[in-house]
């Protein structure tokens, strides 16, 4: 099994911080209409992760976010202020990737169905995902978002930020872990601080305004792993379409 931090794997009392984008900046305030934010509520306690939206009713994560009980937040900018612009939805049903097993990180992948259909507005809208041919290439900088952490030892940041992280090759990223470039894409680098932490699980990799990634796993000095969307979506469009 290979030593991973599975970025939502740890366990958080109620208001404890959770997410962590490190190196990163503030976002305009609404600016990534497809961000959502997740309260998951677990047989052992609450934690958070990310998610973005793809479809008026779906919302994308990692399938290590799952619970008894999830609470989807769009349209947020500052999490602990209650945002005209927010919309507060209960996941009706969660599907997580049949394959999907924590002890190698693959398939890290998970639909939410909401309750409802999210209203779209200037500040809840849905991202584009990648066709199947999308595959992106190394030297390609990219973007992910979350709430929380500012580094290892600040305290989480109640408003959303974002950092810029670069594609890394394949020979890069086996040096630090696991990793099946057919299933996973790695971005960061080993010698920069900027990256992804616990807590940003589920969070979106967004090249060229498309969600290309979702957040999976991070190593100390290593590359960040995200789920690579193109190797899923006959699965992604199956769950869409109710079969």
């Amino acid at each position: 099994m290979r030593a991973l931090l599975f970025l939502m794997a740890l366990l958080l009392p109620s208001g404890a911080g959770a997410e962590e984008i490190i190196d990163g900046v503030e976002a305009k305030p609404h600016s990534l209409p497809y961000m959502a934010h997740l309260r998951i509520i677990t047989n052992n306690g609450l934690k958070r992760c990310g998610g973005f939206l793809i479809a008026p009713q779906f919302v994308m994560t990692a399938a290590h976010c799952s619970g008894r009980d999830i609470t989807v937040i769009l349209g947020a900018h500052n999490i602990n202020k209650n945002e005209s612009t927010q919309q507060i939805i209960k996941a009706e049903k969660q599907f997580v990737h049949p394959k999907f097993r924590y002890s190698s990180g693959f398939n890290d992948i998970m639909l939410l169905k909401l309750q409802k259909k999210a209203e779209l507005t200037s500040a809840v809208n849905v991202i584009s995902l990648p066709s199947s041919s999308d595959f992106i290439k190394p030297g390609k900088m990219c973007w992910t978002a979350g709430w929380g952490k500012t580094g290892k030892n600040n305290p989480p940041s109640v408003t959303l930020r974002e950092v810029e992280l670069r594609i890394m090759d394949q020979e890069a990223c086996k040096d630090h872990s696991d990793y099946d470039y057919q299933l996973q894409v790695c971005s960061g680098s080993p010698t920069t601080s900027k990256s992804i932490g616990q807590g940003d699980s589920g969070g979106p990799l967004v090249c060229d305004g498309m969600a290309h990634g979702i957040a999976s796993s991070s190593e100390a000095k290593a590359p960040a792993v995200f789920t690579r969307i193109s190797s899923y979506l006959p699965w992604i469009y199956k769950v869409l379409k109710g079969e």
